[in-house]
């Protein structure tokens, strides 16, 4: 089995086709189609809340969902607000008829994204499947609890997940599918996402996506 109609577009940036077309964490867009419906952003940080790139990905009467902590930044950002939706972990949405779930996403043992900050992750119900984008997390208590049929996990480590970590807990909550992201760009590599692919049980397939 693969990912079908997802692409993970570099970094974290992924795009999900099929009832509707959504975008998560757009960033270093290489081109502008402007066709997003749903733009989800995981945290606040550049290489995930990018104004520029989420203008290239978004339709003009897109809906960006976005953690209820990153008011401030998306008013900065000069984001539509009428058309923005904030969530906070543990709560659900209905955009367009696709149910949007909203998971904690933060690091154990880092200072780069604390439990503190409310970032999240997200479940998206689409195309008769559960899509997991994890955002920038390591592997705990929360996100352990997730069940998907397709789960995009961070592999890069440093701020998130290392290759190995990353593998455990997909093992754990046993997706379908498994695609890593989170490498190729600020930090990570390739190996990292090969390794990554090496570690996972048998019984999960593993696709690259790009």
């Amino acid at each position: 089995m693969k990912a079908d109609n997802l692409k993970v577009l570099g970094h974290f940036a992924v795009r999900l086709d099929g009832e509707h077309v959504v975008y998560f964490d757009p960033f270093h867009l290489k081109n502008a189609p402007q066709d997003g419906e749903i733009i989800l952003i995981t945290h606040e940080h550049y290489d995930h809340l990018s104004p520029e790139d989420i203008r290239k990905a978004a339709r003009a009467d897109a809906w960006i969902v976005l953690p209820k902590s990153c008011r401030p930044a998306a008013v900065k950002a000069g984001l539509d607000d009428r058309r923005l939706l904030y969530l906070s972990a543990g709560e659900e949405a209905d955009v367009l008829g696709v149910k949007i779930e909203a998971v904690p996403a933060y690091n154990v043992g880092k200072r780069f994204h604390t439990r503190d900050k409310g970032w999240l992750g997200y479940v998206v119900t689409m195309n008769g499947l559960r899509y997991y984008l994890a955002g920038d997390t390591d592997d705990n208590e929360d996100v352990r609890k997730v069940r998907c049929d397709v789960a995009v996990v961070p592999v890069g480590g440093t701020y998130t997940m290392t290759a190995e970590e990353a593998a455990v807990l997909v093992n754990a909550i046993r997706p379908k599918v498994a695609v890593p992201a989170h490498y190729g760009d600020i930090v990570g590599t390739v190996e990292d996402a090969e390794r990554f692919a090496k570690r996972l049980d048998p019984a999960i397939a593993c696709d690259f996506a790009r």
